[in-house]
C-alpha cells in the first residue's frame, strides 16, 4: 500500500489524473476498476474519479508495488549549467544556448534544458522530487535546438497552469531577433500564412490561403537595420501564433530566409562565415496577466536575454 498526502502542487487535480501520474504503466481501465473496488481511497473513503483533490487529502492505493517503479531521474547526475535571466518563487527564465534540446524527444536524449533546470532547482533546494507525487518543474514554451534565447519554466503547479493559460490567451508576448538575407518588402508588416507540417521531413509547407490540415500562422516583423554591402537585415519578430518553424518558414516564403538556415534556405556560404544554423534568437518576453492572477505582479514587465555573439556587430 502507498499513501500520498496531497500538497499544493497536486491540489485541484482530478483523482484519476493524480493516480495515473503517480503510478507507471497502469492502464486507465485499471484505475477505474481500483476506484470501484475501493483499492484506491481518499481520506479512507471511496471516491469518484472526478473528485478534485484538496491540499491535505490523503490518497491511499492498495495496489501492487510494480505500479510504483521510480522513474529515471537523469538530472541527478548533471552539474547544472544555465544562464538565468530572471527567477522568483514561481518562474524561472533561462537563456538557452544553441545546440541544447529543450526536453527529451523520441531519441530519449539526456542533458536537456529541463534536466539542467531540474538539477539547478534540486541543488538549490527548490525542487524536492521525493516530496512530490506528480509535479516536476516544467517548461512552458520550447524553442528549436539551434534557436537560442529565453525559455519560461514554471517552478510550481499553479505557475504552470497560469503561464500555460496566459500563452493560450496570448497574454505573454514573445519577441525574437533574426538575421535575414535581403531586405523585407516593407520596413514593418504582419505576415499571415497557413502552415502544413510534414512530420517525416520535420518541415512545414507555407500556403497563402487555407488548405486542409494547415494551421494559421501570424508573425509581425520590424526592420531594425539593413546592411547594403552584405545585403542582410536585422529584424525583430513578434509571434501571434506558435507554429513549428513559423518564423523560419514565413520569412523564407517572402524571399528573406534566415542567415544560416539550411532547411528553409541555402546556408553553404553562411557556414563559411560561421553561421552553422539559423541566426534566430528569442530575445524578450513580456507578461500581461489579468488582475487577480497569481502572476499579477509581473504585469507590464519585459525581460531581455543577451544575444549570442552572432549579433554583436548588429547591436553595437
Amino acid at each position: 500500500m502507498k499513501s500520498f498526502t496531497v500538497n499544493s502542487n497536486d491540489a485541484g487535480q482530478r483523482l484519476d489524473k493524480f493516480v495515473l501520474k503517480s503510478t507507471c504503466s497502469m492502464a486507465t481501465s485499471l484505475v477505474y476498476k481500483f476506484l470501484r473496488t475501493k483499492r484506491i481511497k481518499v481520506n479512507r473513503k471511496k471516491c469518484d474519479a472526478s473528485y478534485r483533490l484538496a491540499e491535505g487529502d490523503v490518497v491511499e492505493m492498495y495496489i501492487s508495488d510494480e505500479f510504483f517503479a521510480a522513474p529515471e531521474q537523469s538530472f541527478l547526475y548533471i552539474e547544472p549549467k544555465i544562464d538565468i535571466v530572471f527567477e522568483d518563487d514561481n518562474i524561472l527564465l533561462v537563456n538557452k544556448p544553441i545546440g541544447v534540446i529543450c526536453q527529451p524527444d523520441d531519441s530519449n536524449e539526456t542533458n536537456t534544458l529541463i534536466d539542467h533546470v531540474k538539477a539547478y532547482l534540486y541543488k538549490k533546494g527548490d525542487y524536492k522530487p521525493d516530496a512530490e507525487a506528480t509535479f516536476a518543474p516544467a517548461l512552458c514554451n520550447r524553442i528549436d535546438r539551434n534557436t537560442a534565447g529565453i525559455v519560461i519554466c514554471a517552478k510550481n503547479a499553479e505557475a504552470l497552469r497560469t503561464v500555460n493559460q496566459m500563452i493560450k490567451e496570448r497574454k505573454i508576448k514573445k519577441r525574437y531577433i533574426a538575421l535575414i538575407h535581403g531586405r523585407p518588402p516593407k520596413d514593418s508588416g504582419v505576415l499571415k500564412h497557413f502552415l502544413k507540417k510534414d512530420a517525416a521531413e520535420n518541415k512545414v509547407a507555407v500556403f497563402p490561403s487555407p488548405v486542409k490540415g494547415a494551421l494559421t500562422a501570424v508573425t509581425e516583423y520590424t526592420l531594425i537595420k539593413y546592411d547594403r554591402e552584405r545585403d542582410e537585415s536585422l529584424v525583430e519578430l513578434e509571434l501571434h501564433t506558435g507554429r513549428t518553424h513559423q518564423i523560419r518558414a514565413q520569412m523564407s516564403y517572402i524571399g528573406n530566409p534566415l542567415v544560416g538556415d539550411g532547411k528553409y534556405g541555402s546556408n553553404r556560404e553562411d557556414k563559411r562565415r560561421g553561421f552553422g544554423c539559423q541566426a534566430l534568437f528569442s530575445r524578450s518576453v513580456e507578461f500581461l496577466p489579468d488582475d487577480g492572477s497569481p502572476l499579477e505582479y509581473l504585469k507590464g514587465k519585459i525581460f531581455f536575454a543577451k544575444p549570442d555573439g552572432r549579433f554583436d556587430s548588429w547591436l553595437t
